[in-house]
């Protein structure tokens, strides 16, 4: 007998999805375990596997189409049913009820990519510039014709329609006219500007609505520090002397970052409306740059971890978010994030709060600078710290004591190897 196939939900935060692959088509047969699809989400490209024997008998999102959630994706049965009545019957069902609204999830976390090679993004399109020339179609009255929503268009866009070609019925200027409508260059200048429409993608869709909530919810306020980095810079050195070992900067916050927490456990903690929940376990999410975006893959239990297993943790994550081979249980259960874009040249900065976390620490570069030491100007490795906390959990003086904790671990790196 004919079932639907429905549009899964692949991350929490999932409304919808795009079709990126189908692995199969109209006629073929598919067995419970098989890749079906290639699903597009806000997080990344996920594999689709079939829960059921069949042959496919309908596919109801064609290869590059976005869906909701629980829509007609397929429908597998036997060859030769007809799958009409059951289209029409599931068209006519009342939508079901909206399920509870899942717990925050990260800002940015993305999903595995597929074995094969998901479909490239559809080429950006590029409006061709073509210059318009002056048509000006009066008519009986000496006034241009144009509909209403044309009119309102030309003057929201500074258009003078005396210079628009009408292509509608005895050359009204309708709204198409309009949306076409390039100005001729004037004379003298050169060639008019264009532009390229990128689709917006799952993944940036989701970052955009999270941090605008975050930023517009949570009520931010910024810590700012210096960090005298020398003594760091050396204690790296010498582990990074053991055969094998590599540990970053980077990795010296995470773990500094982790036993401050654990010294102020408020600083580890999330609005959640009617109470503050106030987290034992230290999950670091550690920001990593892929091409669509920002994915937050998290360090469990960090404070227990040694340097070297959080730098090698943390070289596993970055190279598996950025082939999109992540699982989603690699992004999920954050407490708190770190923000790192020294290695960019960056110098100071401050970063966004990633729900449901309290705080985010924005992490600049080591900069050489002169620093006063015993009443001398001596050449220092300064690097700048920014704390964004959420007022509403971490207030001043207790954000500034966390600082100042992780501060002082990471210029006495030796309280961190102990």
């Amino acid at each position: 007998m004919a079932e639907i196939v429905r549009m899964p939900k692949l991350s929490d935060t999932m409304t919808e999805g795009v079709v990126a692959e189908w692995h199969k088509k109209v006629g073929d047969q598919v067995e419970s375990g098989e890749v079906l699809a290639e699903i597009e989400t806000d997080k990344a490209t996920m594999e689709f596997e079939s829960f059921q024997d069949g042959v496919l008998l309908h596919i109801g999102v064609e290869k590059g189409a976005t869906a909701a959630v629980d829509s007609i994706l397929a429908i597998l049965g036997e060859a030769g049913e007809d799958v009409a009545g059951l289209l029409a019957s599931d068209a006519a069902a009342p939508a079901p009820e909206a399920a509870p609204a899942p717990a925050p999830a990260p800002v940015a976390a993305v999903a595995p990519a597929p074995a094969a090679a998901p479909a490239p993004a559809p080429a950006p399109a590029v409006v061709a510039p073509v210059a318009t020339p002056a048509v000006p179609r009066p008519s009986s009255n000496g006034k241009v014709k144009a509909s209403p929503l044309a009119a309102r268009l030309a003057a929201e866009r500074g258009i003078d329609l005396g210079r628009v070609a009408g292509s509608g019925e005895g050359g009204r200027i309708v709204k198409r006219d309009i949306e076409a409508y390039v100005p001729a260059p004037a004379a003298g200048m050169g060639a008019v500007e264009s532009s390229t429409d990128v689709p917006v993608t799952q993944m940036r869709k989701t970052i955009a609505r999270r941090l605008a909530e975050s930023k517009f919810t949570a009520p931010h306020f910024y810590l700012k520090l210096s960090v005298e980095m020398d003594a760091a810079v050396e204690a790296r050195k010498a582990i990074n002397a053991q055969e094998g070992v590599k540990v970053s900067f980077n990795d010296m916050v995470v773990k500094a970052v982790s036993l401050a927490l654990k010294k102020h456990p408020a600083v580890n903690s999330a609005w959640m409306d009617t109470h503050i929940r106030t987290n034992d376990h230290v999950h670091i999410g550690v920001a990593v740059a892929v091409e669509d975006g920002l994915l937050v893959p998290v360090v469990r239990h960090a404070d227990k971890k040694s340097l070297t297993e959080i730098g090698a943790e943390v070289k596993d994550y970055a190279g598996r978010a950025r082939e999109k081979k992540l699982q989603p249980s690699d992004w999920e259960g954050n407490t708190f994030t770190i923000s790192n874009l020294g290695m960019f040249g960056i110098e100071d900065f401050t970063a966004i709060i990633n729900p449901p976390d309290a705080c985010i620490l924005a992490v600049g570069g080591i900069s050489d600078v002169p620093v006063v030491r015993d009443g001398q100007v001596v050449p220092g490795k300064i690097m700048k710290l920014t704390l964004s906390c959420d007022h509403r959990v971490v207030d001043g003086a207790m954000g500034a004591a966390f600082l100042q904790e992780v501060k002082s671990l990471l210029e006495h790196p030796v309280r961190m190897l102990a």
